[in-house]
């Protein structure tokens, strides 16, 4: 589990540079409409010749990068950053000209700051915040006129356009900070699935190697013992010592190979992966790994009147039975308790440790990815090392197979964590929702 979440650990933020010119495009066409309009439709006096300047400056960036840079290239984060930079600063050089934060644009210094929350590190995304609130807060005590009709200026009071600032700072803090966690929940989950899914495949591949071994031993079963006969047979004819003595150790090593593979046969015989198991068996194959850790596990399995259910041997259960047994075994002070039974309607596998418990502030979020809490050297629950995705794999995979699982804590005086899991009968020994599951 420690390999696979390591691949997860830091999840690279790239945006393409055709993604950044893109927009820019379409930052600097709605500029030149905007100065067209304002100047030609409502024919205010506008510093035509500065504005375009700086557009154009714009648009001369954006050819230059086109040229010299393969669009498709994903840019590392501090060069897109410093992009979203030059769009917040040609936009404060722009309402420099256009009266400051008099101008209704002036709320547009929240798109690059909203972009780089969803593509870019919370580093940056502060940086950039703060930039924008720099550049508003000059416009705040230095610009030119707002253009407006000659003959009835538009003059507003100071209180007003204090209230412009403040909520422009409101907007970059709160909008940012939502589209930030939003997108890093999003990201993080996919992340998590990613893990699911290469464990699960890791799983299967483990899974597949006992019936390549088992058709492995059927097929060389033949020329090997093709080889024993011929070898005995030569042996017995051939008079020259170093010869016979040759033929021998063949004879020998093409036997010794057919007793292994015999073993191997007889373990895929008795306990392949594709054969049905007995939920005794599946939950003793998961229990087994975990025995000697200085921690007693106990299974115990109810009486039930019906037959005790059959399943074909699953990796997503086992991986996700074993990661929950593993995770009780790592909380435990003394004793783990694995509980099953069954009835015609339900299987139910309850699994429950005598240690602390989950935490009250995590019993509602246990299961979700990048969400971990592990014993210390003092058998407190401290935070430290994992990722959390054991637990949101396991549950998962648990799911995928028609399961519903439930954490709880055990009812006061008793303390430690209980995990109930429970399938639908017939989803748990259907063989083609199992293949599913694990397709």
């Amino acid at each position: 589990m420690t390999d696979v979440a390591s691949d997860f650990r830091q999840p690279r933020r790239y945006v393409r540079l055709d993604t950044i010119l893109r927009l820019r495009w379409l930052a600097a066409l709605g500029q030149l409409v905007a100065i067209f309009v304002v100047a030609q439709g409502l024919e205010f006096d506008l510093p035509i010749v500065p504005c375009v300047s700086i557009v154009a400056l714009s648009a001369l960036i954006n050819l230059a990068l086109q040229i010299a840079f393969n669009p498709m290239q994903r840019l590392e984060p501090a060069y897109a950053a410093a992009l979203l930079a030059f769009n917040i600063v040609e936009l404060g050089g722009l309402l420099y000209f256009t009266g400051g934060l008099q101008n209704p644009f002036s709320f547009l210094f929240l798109a690059p700051v909203l972009i780089s929350a969803t593509v870019l590190p919370i580093r940056l995304t502060m940086a950039l915040g703060c930039l924008a609130v720099a550049c508003a807060s000059a416009l705040f005590f230095y610009h030119l006129p707002l253009p407006w009709d000659a003959d009835d200026p538009l003059v507003l009071p100071p209180i007003y356009l204090l209230g412009v600032w403040l909520s422009i700072l409101l907007a970059i803090g709160v909008t940012s900070l939502y589209a930030f966690q939003v997108t890093e929940e999003a990201r993080q989950l996919s992340d998590a699935l990613a893990a699911t899914e290469l464990v699960l495949t890791r799983e299967q591949h483990l899974t597949q190697l006992d019936g390549l071994a088992a058709a492995a031993a059927h097929e060389l079963g033949t020329p090997l013992s093709t080889i024993f006969l011929i070898s005995r047979e030569l042996e017995k004819t051939v008079h020259d010592p170093s010869i016979a003595g040759d033929l021998k150790t063949v004879r020998e090593q093409a036997q010794r190979c057919r007793d292994i593979l015999s073993k191997i046969a007889q373990l895929s015989s008795s306990g392949a992966p594709f054969d049905n198991m007995k939920l005794s068996t599946l939950i003793e194959e998961a229990v087994a790994p975990h025995r000697d850790f200085g921690v007693d596990i106990k299974v115990r399995l109810a009486v039930a009147a019906t037959a005790e259910p059959v399943v074909a041997r699953n990796p997503a259960i086992l991986y996700g039975v074993g990661n929950i047994l593993e995770n009780a075994v790592d909380f435990a002070h003394e004793t783990v308790e694995v509980n099953a039974w069954w009835n015609a309607e339900t299987v139910e596998i309850v699994i429950s440790d005598d240690g602390p418990g989950i935490a009250p502030d995590m019993l509602k979020r246990i299961g979700e990815p990048y969400l971990s809490r592990r014993r210390g050297a003092d058998d407190v629950q401290t935070a430290r090392g994992g990722l959390g995705l054991g637990v949101f794999i396991a549950r998962t995979l648990l799911e995928r197979t028609g399961a519903k699982v439930s954490f709880t804590n055990r009812i006061f005086p008793d303390h430690g964590a209980v995990v109930q899991i429970v399938w639908p009968r017939e989803r748990f020994e259907d063989d083609t929702s199992n293949a599913e599951a694990v397709s």
